[in-house]
């Protein structure tokens, strides 16, 4: 293969993974000037590749629809092994771009698989059954998540057009750390440049996403997964709780996850480490409040309400209740 030919395929790559490339960025991962990206868009169209120019400030190239995969072939287990995929990554939120572009998939390879091995994936799915059903969840635009996780991976900062919850749409820059999936959603975690702290976004209020030129290093620290739960539990919401338990960080963490509550660990020297059982600060943040007392009372351990006021007149209810329906009243 020419050195030529090698680049070419490699700018197909890059525009197959999703999203808008600008010209720069494009020179640069090539190694070549922007004429020679012009050249090489050419070439692709010439063989009836469909890559549209974006015209702007951040404009450059992206594939146009109308572009298919071209002819794949699997083996006997690869075949169930991508049908046995989508299918636990339906149930687990994992899906993305639209609702039935998983069973479309599947229903492709199913429709090709001869009839020994669609005997064995009907008896597979006839036994198989899963503990939990699967929850709501919200798949993010194909070409969005595979250009986020592209700048992720080659370290790009990353310009998204972002809907918050109140409806309000901005354009951001972010430098991506990582995508996380949790909870049946996909959100992309990194740092805002402009305000020089971490944010984290849910990818299916992401209507588009370009990589922008330049680079960027990742912080020492959490990992992305780490970061992005960090986040959720302090996020801005209705009210900000304030608890002091008595107990191990294992103990908390059992009914009050990362995700939800923040646990601070004793001062160094205090003598108690995370296994240790003492007082610590949690800190909660949520919209609502009448799900706490259950979670409290579950969690078996000694506790105070340091705030709101609201938390600790509802734990107070909680309690009656249960004293009342204990007495059998």
């Amino acid at each position: 293969m020419s050195r030529t030919t090698g680049r070419v395929l490699t700018l197909l790559d890059l525009l197959q993974s999703g999203g808008t490339r600008t010209m720069a960025e494009l020179a640069d991962r090539l190694g070549v000037d922007g004429r020679t990206v012009r050249r090489y868009v050419e070439q692709l169209i010439e063989l009836d590749v469909p890559v549209e120019a974006v015209r702007g400030r951040y404009g450059g190239y992206r594939l146009g629809p109308g572009y298919r995969l071209p002819p794949l072939m699997l083996s006997d287990d690869e075949a169930l092994a991508v049908l046995l995929g989508l299918v636990a990554g339906r149930r687990a939120g994992l899906t993305t771009a639209t609702a039935t572009a998983g069973e479309t998939a599947a229903a492709k390879i199913r429709r090709v698989l001869p009839k020994h091995l669609a005997h064995r994936l009907d008896t597979v799915m006839e036994s198989l059954a899963f503990t939990e059903p699967s929850g709501e969840t919200t798949a993010p635009d194909s070409g969005v998540l595979l250009a986020v996780a592209d700048a992720v991976r080659h370290r790009r900062p990353v310009s998204i057009s972002y809907t918050d919850r109140e409806g309000r749409r901005s354009d951001r820059t972010l430098h991506p750390y990582g995508v996380v999936s949790h909870a049946g959603r996909w959100y992309v975690t990194g740092e805002d440049p402009e305000i020089g702290e971490d944010r984290t976004f849910r990818l299916d209020r992401v209507t588009d996403a370009r990589t922008l030129p330049g680079s960027f290093e990742e912080p020492d620290g959490p990992d992305p997964a780490e970061r992005a739960l960090t986040g959720f539990a302090t996020a801005e919401y209705r009210y900000e709780v304030t608890l002091r338990i008595h107990g191990t960080v294992e103990q908390i963490r059992a009914r009050l996850p990362a995700s939800v509550a923040s646990v601070t660990e004793p001062a160094p020297g205090a003598g108690a480490g995370s296994e240790a059982e003492c007082w610590r600060l949690v800190d909660v943040r949520a919209e609502r409040l009448d799900w706490i007392p259950p979670v409290l009372a579950s969690l078996d351990r000694p506790f105070t309400v340091e705030r709101p006021d609201e938390l600790r007149d509802l734990v107070v209810e909680f309690a009656d209740r249960l004293a009342a329906r204990a007495r059998g009243r």
